[in-house]
């Protein structure tokens, strides 16, 4: 298992609906996820930055295969042009990234 954080900007006026979609998340994207082997998966808002939190464990052998499926998944793909309008990618993020990864510096259970 490895747990992954990662971080990215939300427009302030859209916070009140990414609130709304993460109420309700279409349950075949909530498949999906798990599909691709991510668990306890939280994101956390930080106003007024306006930066939204994710984390997960992954549980999987090959992320970058897993996150492929999750990108050709047409509900997934769906899911996300509802939330990517609400997000501001940060300018530092690597290629291809939308949520910018961090590194894990420190863990304790």
């Amino acid at each position: 298992m490895q747990r992954m954080g990662m971080v990215i900007g939300v427009r302030p006026e859209k916070i009140d609906e990414y609130k709304r979609l993460h109420a309700a998340v279409w349950p075949d994207v909530l498949e999906q996820i798990h599909n691709s082997n991510i668990r306890n998966f939280t994101i956390f808002l930080r106003e007024p930055e306006n930066l939204l939190f994710g984390c997960w464990e992954y549980h999987g052998n090959d992320f970058d295969a897993d996150m492929a499926a999750m990108a050709r998944d047409p509900r997934t793909r769906e899911w996300w042009t509802h939330t990517d309008p609400c997000q501001s990618p940060l300018a530092s993020r690597a290629e291809g990234e939308q949520w910018s990864m961090m590194e894990e510096v420190f863990h304790t259970d």
